[in-house]
């Protein structure tokens, strides 16, 4: 059974796909990321790979979804009959359900601290006491469970919704009120005494601080960012017209994401060398540098009130993506059966992801490699589903979809010229795999064995 919903509009699958992509990893992970690998050196080899590596390969869903209208398992069923393909789906789902189990605690800390920002509970704390303050959130049993079932709970309301009243309406909301708020924080973080280092850190590249961490770290953010690799985008794709221009939908999707990294970029480290913090303080730079940054400024409470409310808009269109493309292929185009399978497949979600969120606490003693359950969640995800992923579509793509089907789908809708489709055929038969096994065998540490 094909999709029964359409997006409205290009510009709705346009915000919805890019708040899928926009998410922990452009706000969170990236400013963190850049601020230990070298700032302005790393920000431009991240454009690269962005560039050169995760177009084609969001490009490349973007074929099977539209082109099959279907979910993202009955894509690869109908493209590849009777072989093993259909897999590559089944991993994305499987991908996406672990992802959204540990993603959702992260959600229920941002709900916790928002909460506790509007409150006036984060007013007046030294560092040393934010980052004791985190720690007990984090480990606090009932707190913890209790804002990601909140988080989860509103992720299950809108993607019962369907595609337009659901994911579509929140994105069209949320979209442009994180690049609102992002602007305003943007103009305080310039306007403190001493941001312009900041500035200088995040923008100028250092060619002498290039190594081949630094490198890695930019491809693995790149490939990530855009959430290609778990077929998300198969799914949001399937709800397209046939005659939708998807190289440019593709190209304006890379570059909010980019514009998004950018703006956080220049939002977070004009701040934190404004008031004498390190860049490289790592995942903790959200809940332990920021509040002391924003607690030292004059409206400071309105800022991190602000900050985290975004924080939280782009973490929830990245988590309804997760849960719409399980809802999907169990729905199989039966609008009247996605309310009841966002509700169960979401508490199971929760069920599921309770144990991450107790990680940090009365199970923190259970470790698997030397990681705790939430860690070891996050490695499973992005150091070996996610590579897997995206690996096996661009195998898929290249050499199992005829290329004349290809160049045909890429025509339809737009006028992109056959050097173009060549351009984009070898990156993706070529250099996409490539570089997903580099950063693949890195991240397993079977690289550091040549070095």
């Amino acid at each position: 059974m094909n999709q029964i919903e359409q997006w409205s509009s290009k510009l709705a699958f346009i915000l919805a796909a890019a708040g899928s992509a926009i998410g922990l990893g452009a706000i969170w992970k990236f400013p963190y990321v850049a601020g230990t690998s070298g700032g302005g050196i790393f920000l431009l080899i991240f454009v690269l790979f962005t560039l050169l590596i995760g177009l084609p390969l969001l490009l490349a869903e973007f074929i099977i979804g539209r082109n099959t209208q279907k979910d993202a398992i009955a894509s690869y069923r109908q493209l590849a009959p009777n072989t093993l393909w259909p897999w590559v789906g089944k991993i994305g789902i499987i991908t996406c359900f672990i992802l959204l189990s540990f993603y959702s605690v992260v959600g229920g800390w941002i709900i916790i601290y928002l909460f506790k920002a509007l409150t006036g509970s984060l007013n007046g704390l030294s560092e040393e006491e934010y980052g004791a303050l985190f720690g007990e959130t984090i480990s606090n049993p009932y707190l913890s469970v209790f804002a990601q079932f909140i988080f989860l709970l509103i992720v299950m309301l809108v993607v019962g919704k369907g595609i337009k009243s659901g994911i579509e309406r929140a994105s069209k909301w949320m979209m442009p009120l994180l690049f609102i708020i992002f602007l305003v924080l943007i103009v305080r973080s310039l306007t403190l005494e001493g941001a312009m280092e900041g500035v200088v850190f995040f923008l100028k590249p250092n060619f002498s601080q290039i190594t081949s961490e630094t490198v890695l770290f930019a491809m693995g953010q790149s490939f990530f960012a855009l959430s290609v690799g778990v077929s998300v985008m198969v799914t949001y794709s399937s709800y397209l017209p046939k005659n939708e221009n998807l190289p440019q939908s593709a190209l304006s999707i890379v570059f909010l994401n980019l514009l998004v990294a950018f703006l956080a970029g220049l939002a977070i480290f004009p701040a934190v060398f404004a008031f004498g913090l390190e860049p490289n303080e790592g995942p903790v730079l959200l809940f332990n540098v920021l509040p002391t940054v924003f607690n030292q400024m004059p409206l400071g409470t309105f800022f991190l009130s602000a900050f985290l409310l975004l924080f939280l808009f782009a973490t929830l269109t990245s988590a309804f993506s997760m849960l719409e493309i399980i809802v999907a292929s169990l729905s199989k185009g039966d609008e009247k059966k996605r309310k009841s399978f966002s509700i169960i497949m979401g508490l199971i979600i929760f069920v599921v992801g309770v144990p991450s969120a107790l990680s940090f606490g009365v199970l923190s003693h259970i470790q698997l490699f030397d990681k705790i359950i939430f860690d070891m969640a996050d490695f499973l995800v992005s150091n070996i589903l996610m590579p897997l992923g995206a690996l096996l579509i661009t195998i898929f793509v290249s050499f199992k979809i005829p290329k004349k089907l290809l160049l045909e789908e890429l025509k339809t809708g737009s006028n992109i010229s056959y050097t173009l489709f060549i351009l984009w055929y070898g990156l993706i038969r070529y250099l996409a795999p490539i570089t997903i096994i580099i950063v693949f065998l890195d991240v397993l540490g079977i690289l550091s064995l040549f070095k």
